[in-house]
């Protein structure tokens, strides 16, 4: 902006000198004197110029020197030398480096590894956070309450582990972890994922091992699955690594393909024995249960026999009889005299009603 208003400056200068232009007045090629107007050309011998012409005064103004009577720039305009321009853009650039490597912001789920020329240094808390600037020191911000998850094996490929009794499964599983420490995550281990896919390998490897195949595809994933979270994190705190476990999480453990239908039937035939034992063992509970109550009982008769012999005796026998006549049709003969009853159920089962009413007119007439 500063250039530009200087040649709008320098212009003015040149259309405002007394109506002449570069090469003199507008009235034709001499002056008074009979010099020439024309800056380019040579005076005539013995003959100079008798002041110095507007373009003269324009060029020296475009190179700096001022202008004016005095030559020393007093009333005319000036740019400003290119040394200030650069020292200007020089200093403006670096506070901006100064602003953008000194100032970070470190989010709350982050932490920043400061280095001092490529050492460490500390390490920042979350918020904003002053350092030095680069090259001096350097920040790298870690997410460290992020959980990373690593699937085994990568894609649909087969994981085939042999297992301790000299089987083999098809083994499918997942790692959680996170990072406890960006100082060791960052400077002592070159790879930290590759690192946690080789320790989970190894510690599956060497856990099935030690299972046989009824485990592993069966009710024992648990205890697998704590024993290989347990040997990866004791070898990643051999290793510094900065690496916290989270959790393993088998998600299929199967026989190879090549076999899976035999080791479905006979999976299906140890299914079917051990509901066969269960339910024998139930049934067995029951007898037992229900013999264990009728000693019961017949203890505690035996002691109200022994009071009452009699008494006991005969309430047993109600009792017995009241059981046995509960669920049967029953005919009531009552002594002579006494008209006899006949449920009406027992009539309806009658197959002959002739000889019943005879029955019962020969009764009436004994009664009479």
């Amino acid at each position: 902006m500063a250039r530009f208003t200087g040649w709008i400056t320098r212009a003015g200068a040149i259309l405002n000198n007394d109506g002449k232009g570069p090469w003199g007045g507008g009235n034709g090629g001499d002056d008074g004197d009979g010099g020439p107007r024309n800056p380019w050309q040579v005076p005539p011998q013995g003959r100079r110029a008798r002041g110095v012409t507007s373009l003269d005064e324009f060029l020296k103004r475009a190179r700096g020197g001022g202008g004016g009577n005095g030559g020393g720039g007093g009333g005319g305009f000036q740019a400003p030398g290119g040394r200030s321009l650069w020292l200007i853009g020089v200093v403006l650039i670096v506070l901006v480096w100064l602003l953008f490597t000194s100032f970070h912001t470190i989010g709350p789920q982050q932490q920043g590894v400061v280095t001092t020329f490529g050492r460490y240094s500390r390490t920042l808390p979350p918020g904003v956070q002053f350092t030095l600037p680069a090259p001096i020191n350097s920040v790298q911000k870690v997410d460290v309450q992020r959980i990373r998850e690593d699937d085994f094996p990568k894609g649909s490929n087969e994981n085939l582990v042999l297992t301790g009794d000299q089987n083999i499964v098809d083994l499918s599983y997942q790692v959680r972890w996170n990072v406890s420490n960006p100082q060791d995550f960052l400077f002592q281990i070159r790879d930290p994922q590759e690192t946690v896919r080789a320790v989970a390998e190894s510690a599956m490897r060497e856990v099935m091992a030690e299972t046989t195949l009824d485990e592993a595809i069966g009710a024992g994933r648990s205890e697998i699955e704590a024993k290989v979270a347990q040997h990866m994190q004791q070898l990643l705190n051999e290793y510094q690594s900065g690496i916290a476990i989270q959790g393993v999480a088998i998600k299929n453990s199967s026989p190879p393909a090549e076999v899976d239908e035999a080791f479905k039937k006979v999976t299906a035939a140890q299914q079917g024995a051990q509901a066969n034992i269960n339910q024998a063992r139930a049934y067995a509970q029951q007898i037992l249960a229900s013999a264990q109550g009728e000693a019961a009982e017949f203890d505690k008769i035996y002691e109200q026999y022994r009071l009452a012999p009699d008494v006991t005796r005969r309430r047993l026998y109600y009792e017995t009889m009241e059981k046995v006549l509960a669920n049967t049709d029953k005919t009531i003969v009552e002594p002579k005299g006494v008209m006899s009853y006949l449920p009406l159920k027992g009539a309806q089962q009658l197959t002959e009603p002739k000889t019943t009413s005879s029955s019962d007119s020969t009764g009436n007439g004994g009664g009479q």
